[in-house]
């Protein structure tokens, strides 16, 4: 797996919150983000439809 960077800005109370959740859990913000991300839900491609999904 390649691994890129991801960049972006945030309010510090949203940081704050970020670091307090990740510590209580114990694990990294980055393992927060990726399980956050991993449970979107993506339709599936629906033929009917004209554009199909990026994958």
């Amino acid at each position: 797996m390649k691994t890129e960077w991801f960049k972006m800005r945030m309010s510090e109370r949203r940081l704050n919150k970020l670091r307090l959740y990740a510590a209580m859990k114990d694990t990294t913000m980055t393992h927060v983000i990726e399980d956050l991300i991993d449970s979107l839900k993506i339709p599936e491609n629906n033929k009917n439809e004209g554009t199909p999904l990026p994958r």
